[in-house]
């Protein structure tokens, strides 16, 4: 009986997807899949392989090649005609030098971009990673950061993409989807906490979500005999039941991807919870997934290249991460907070 009440329990929420996913601003029905497939292998990787080059000298933060990143980060969205929710062609939040403390940084930024919503423009959904990395090592070797984070970079540039091809057909997003590239995370989570803390240019009492993505290119030891793709998902039961019960649905629906909580549990030595930018929307009570492939023998050393990425994985990855966004950005009722 209780599997019974299981199997009733998902069926039912995989129809409530299906259905709030096709019932979009209009009365078309609009498939998100439609969208997905404009996110691809050779897009993301031709981005890495420029984001991820020795030109952006590691991207260390308030250095040359952090502001070389915020620069492609910005002229990607213009390109595309994705605006700033800041100024006119001004995509970036300015973190003044006083808050990196005795850190010795002159200054920094967050990049922003976003995609109005349709209908319920004032609720948002904020999607997230880090532009930043570790620099260059005392010998000269550059941290290229592939994995770490310029995959889940690129991941959110093609998710940007893939909403603006859908609003172009009349399809956007109910609610607003905001794309946040976040600077100083290899050093304390500055950029997200400023976000957070100190100018959240979208309230966050209207935050539905935060979908943080923080390495998602590569294959962790555990996982690199079976094969399958996955995904490991942490804090999406911890605020939101709501939220977790649709990210199950929506990987069951359309991708089937081994969601692995390993490091969702409170008791985890890894604290991965607390170590991405996640953790300042979570502690202002907005609920959070935060997606990542594991740590590998690559982490934090010049070995992090992307010619080591698994792209066919990274793009139904982000693919699937897209689906989830759609899904929150139109159903009808906001996740709620537990």
């Amino acid at each position: 009986m209780k599997n019974l009440a299981i199997l009733i329990c998902v069926s039912t929420l995989l129809s409530s997807c299906s259905s709030s996913q096709n019932k979009n601003n209009t009365d078309k029905d609009v498939s998100p899949e439609t969208y997905a497939t404009t996110i691809t292998s050779n897009e993301l990787k031709d981005m890495l392989f420029t984001y991820a080059s020795d030109d952006f000298e590691g991207r260390k933060t308030g250095e040359p090649g952090q502001k070389k990143a915020i620069e492609f980060i910005k002229n990607n969205y213009k390109s595309n005609n994705i605006e700033s929710p800041i100024a006119k062609d001004d995509y970036f939040q300015e973190i003044p030098a006083s808050y990196f403390n005795k850190s010795g940084i002159e200054d920094s930024e967050n990049v922003i971009a976003y995609i109005k919503g349709s209908e319920k423009p004032d609720e948002v959904i904020i999607i997230s990673a880090h532009l930043d990395h570790i620099g260059i090592s005392g010998n000269g070797d550059i941290n290229n950061g592939a994995d770490d984070d310029g995959s889940g970079t690129v991941a959110i540039l093609e998710i940007a993409e893939a909403f603006k091809a859908a609003e172009k057909d009349g399809n956007g997003p109910k609610r607003t989807i905001v794309f946040l590239h976040v600077t100083g995370e290899e050093i304390g989570l500055y950029g997200s906490r400023y976000y957070a803390d100190e100018d959240p240019i979208f309230p966050l009492k209207n935050t539905v979500a935060n979908l943080n993505i923080d390495m998602i290119g590569r294959v962790d030891s555990k996982h690199e005999a079976g094969g399958k793709n996955y995904l490991y998902l942490i804090g999406s039961d911890k605020l939101s039941k709501e939220l977790h019960n649709v990210s199950e649905a929506i990987n069951k629906q359309y991708f089937n991807l081994e969601f692995d909580y390993t490091y969702n549990d409170d008791n985890d030595p890894n604290r991965f919870y607390f170590r991405s930018d996640h953790y300042n929307f979570a502690k202002n009570n907005v609920p959070v997934i935060f997606y990542f492939n594991g740590t590998h023998a690559d982490y934090h050393k010049p070995s992090d290249t992307p010619n080591k990425i698994n792209y066919a994985f990274l793009e139904t990855r982000t693919r699937l991460i897209f689906h989830t966004a759609w899904e929150l950005a139109n159903r009808d009722e906001r996740i709620k907070l537990d």
